[in-house]
């Protein structure tokens, strides 16, 4: 390291201005600048700007130069320094160092961090006798807490958080004040004195627990069945025991949940080591700082009669993983503390944690709101009179080949952008309207919006508005393009079309939005192509059919469709979605192969229905012909007896899935092909992939009483040689040696990790998704990159 001239030595004076940008406002970067200065006996000033952290500093060339190359090795933990920039000013000879008052002026550039878990210092004082702070609900410092949530402006300073109706007392204010304090400048500092309240509010007909602490009363609910709506970060979550089955059912029977797998919370990872397979990885990800739901395969066998903590069936029903979180506020540690065995004695040590809110609708964070929309729901409400100013629903991550998959990107990612390859004018683009999130860009910065949810619901468009009205003025993007999906009747599309105010509104196509996505996350420069291969369950097409099986040639400029799944009837729209069995007579049928009544399918078609379906199938009324990959799968997961009701999006493939992994190491079947048809003329058509001889197959396999396991394992290879054989079909017709991975059928890591090994072992790049969500909760960042990227330089 480099050294300073001893004091009272002579050296040439420099005074210095640096603008420093990235996420540096509300991660302790001013009291670590500070620190920094005073520490090399410079003097100036530091403060927060919309532009960035804005520090001017004087003194020694060699100790201004040694503190403008320490901003970035030695920035904050939570800090992410993306630009260190330094211009020589004229000096003025100050007396000291300080920190000065935030400044509103120039552009709003700087990055608002994500919300954090409770980092260790903080917990050992909750748990603290002795400490102030002890069993405080809402124990933060700089390292830690509330952040995006509670921002209502910049610069971030309290005043522009919900922390500003709580006055600081002379305790926390001497913390907040002191350059040696961890607390210094933390803007939602706060204690028992000073800080928020937390409440127990009992619904009618609850019987008030004992005593007056509000978490020993929430505690006590819990142990007794009842369902609580607890106040988090970004908003309310639903809580029960889960071990307790018929508390699960009563929460599940409530929110209408159907057989969608609830969420769990863990006070430690060995609470559940017993249920999952964990890997290092999947338990760095359970331990961070951003603490998301992970989900991990679930461990087999019978159940461990020594172990306790063992959740309800009706958890995750027909589920090959468990979703597992750890808490991540002290609210969420004194639910499950276990170091004050007096106080803990009976308590739920492992709790369904799911989002605060009906089926389908958006969470709820209002506090009356809550009282209101989560009256039929819960039994008592555990909350606090700090406000959510932004909802940010939990992250759901897995991990795939060693790598995290993210799968909804919220709490702890949310806000931070995306760095772009190619540079973009101020656009919004609106993604999709299932799994919603928007995306707004500027330049090189693209910013994900937290998880809005489905659109088919008032209120959730309701809250897409409102979260994007917050997202540009914490990144003062101001939109002159909007982006939108290529399908005419989606409800984002309306959207962006009712708010354009003139601004002209662009449309791409789904599963090029999808494989552009992959590109920008791995900075693909332009003009770059490569093999995408999309798979989901519904994306419009250019021809007006249901695409969702797409091998594209494809950069952000465009795309040809090199080959795609056979079209098949998707008979009554929605209808085939909810009820596999349709999916499968439909393709029996586009097939050839007579639906017997030995099939499964069959079976679970009422006989009223099969026969309005039959003549529905020959004369293609209400049937838009579909080349999805989801359908194929929801086909062979009825086909094969697995799932012939779906109560949710994809639950027919998720245990279709979850056969396979039971079945363990299984040899490919050539008999479970696809039949690839060759246009006539080279370059005439897209080839062709029939699934016809595939299907053939499971039904044999069916009649003969092959195991389900065995069948499904079987498809999963199957499907992984097609994608192997037409991308080698793509190299060879045009050279290219990178393929793209995408669309939510590659959230499937059994389907995903046996694709990139076949294409690997044939010498092949392969992009897969790691910080976007394949499916189209990632959909905007490609329909900015495609949509947005061509105006670039023109406004």
């Amino acid at each position: 390291m480099s050294t300073l001239p001893p004091a009272g030595a002579t050296a040439a004076v420099r005074r210095a201005r640096v603008v420093v940008r990235g996420v540096v406002q509300g991660v302790g970067f001013r009291p670590f600048v500070y620190g920094l200065a005073t520490g090399l006996r410079l003097t100036g000033h530091v403060t927060n700007t919309g532009d960035g952290v804005v520090v001017e500093v004087e003194g020694p060339t060699a100790a201004v130069d040694l503190f403008c190359s320490r901003l970035l090795p030695d920035a904050p933990p939570l800090a992410v320094v993306e630009s260190v920039e330094t211009t020589g000013i004229t000096a003025v000879a100050d007396s000291g160092f300080r920190i000065v008052p935030s400044r509103a002026d120039g552009p709003a550039r700087t990055l608002v961090p994500p919300d954090t878990a409770t980092c260790d210092d903080c917990l050992a004082e909750l748990g603290d006798p002795a400490d102030r702070r002890h069993r405080h609900p809402f124990v933060t410092c700089t390292h830690c807490g509330p952040r995006f949530t509670i921002v209502t402006g910049l610069p971030y300073d309290r005043e522009h958080t919900t922390m500003a109706r709580f006055p600081l007392c002379p305790d926390c204010a001497r913390e907040y004040h002191d350059p040696a304090d961890r607390r210094f400048h933390a803007q939602p500092v706060a204690c028992p004195s000073c800080g928020p309240r937390l409440r127990l509010v009992l619904g009618p007909g609850v019987t008030a627990p004992p005593g007056d602490d509000p978490v020993a009363g929430a505690r006590s609910l819990l142990a007794a069945g009842a369902v609580l709506a607890v106040k988090g970060l970004g908003g309310y979550h639903l809580a029960c025991d889960a071990t307790r089955p018929e508390a699960v059912a009563l929460l599940r029977r409530r929110k209408a949940r159907g057989d969608k797998p609830f969420a769990l919370m863990a006070a430690r990872p060995r609470d559940i080591e017993h249920l999952v397979h964990m890997s290092a990885a999947e338990r760095e990800l359970l331990t961070g700082r951003v603490r998301p739901v992970v989900l991990m395969r679930r461990r087999t066998g019978g159940r461990d009669a020594s172990r306790t903590l063992v959740p309800a069936d009706a958890v995750a029903p027909g589920s090959p993983d468990l979703g597992v979180m750890l808490p991540y506020t002290p609210v969420h540690h004194l639910l499950l503390e276990a170091a004050d065995a007096a106080a803990a004695a009976g308590a739920p040590r492992l709790l369904v944690m799911t989002s605060g809110n009906v089926s389908g609708e958006p969470i709820v964070t209002d506090d009356e709101d809550a009282l209101e929309r989560l009256a039929p729901l819960a039994d008592a409400w555990l909350t606090h009179d700090r406000p959510i100013h932004v909802p940010c629903d939990d992250s759901v991550v897995r991990v795939c080949d060693g790598e995290p998959l993210v799968l909804r990107r919220s709490r702890g990612y949310a806000p931070l952008p995306v760095t772009l390859p190619v540079p973009v004018v101020p656009a919004l683009a609106v993604g999709g309207d299932l799994k919603n999130a928007f995306c707004l860009a500027r330049g090189d910065k693209a910013w994900l919006s937290a998880h809005v949810g489905d659109m088919d619901d008032l209120a959730t468009q309701r809250a897409f508005g409102r979260a994007e009205r917050q997202l540009e003025s914490v990144t003062g993007v101001r939109p002159t393009v909007l982006v939108t999906d290529g399908h005419p009747g989606y409800r984002s599309g309306a959207w962006a079309r009712r708010h354009a105010g003139g601004r002209p509104v662009v449309r791409v196509q789904h599963h090029h939005a999808h494989i552009a996505a992959v590109l920008a996350e791995h900075g693909v420069p332009a003009g770059d192509r490569v093999i995408g291969v999309a798979c989901d369950g519904t994306g419009y097409g250019d021809d007006g059919a249901v695409w969702g099986g797409e091998f594209l040639v494809a950069d952000y400029d465009g795309f040809q469709r090199f080959a795609h799944l056979a079209y098949v009837p998707l008979p009554g729209g929605d209808a085939a979605v909810r009820r596999p069995y349709r999916m499968a007579l439909a393709h029996l049928h586009a097939a050839g192969i007579a639906a017997d009544p030995g099939l499964p399918c069959t079976a679970a078609c009422p006989p009223a229905e099969l026969a309005v379906l039959e003549t529905q199938l020959a004369r293609g009324l209400n049937c838009v012909p579909t080349s999805s990959m989801g359908r194929l799968f929801d086909a062979v997961a009825s086909l094969a007896g697995v799932r012939q009701h779906a109560g949710y999006e994809a639950q027919a493939a998720v245990e279709l899935e979850a056969a396979a992994v039971t079945a363990g190491d299984v040899a490919d079947d050539p008999r479970y092909a696809f039949r690839l048809e060759v246009p006539s003329a080279p370059g005439a058509a897209p080839l062709i992939a029939a699934p016809g001889p595939l299907l053939a197959a499971v039904a044999e396999d069916v009649r003969r009483g092959v195991p389900v396991g065995v069948i499904a394992a079987r498809f999963h290879l199957a499907v992984a040689r097609l994608v192997r054989t037409v991308c080698a079909a793509a190299r060879g017709a045009t050279g290219l040696r990178t393929v793209a991975l995408t669309g939510g059928v590659f959230s499937n890591t059994l389907l995903s990790t046996a694709c990139a090994r076949a294409l690997r072992a044939d010498g092949f790049t392969v992009l897969r998704h790691r910080e976007v969500p394949p499916n189209d909760g990632g959909l905007a960042l490609g329909q900015m990159v495609v949509g947005a990227r061509a105006r670039a330089g023109t406004e």
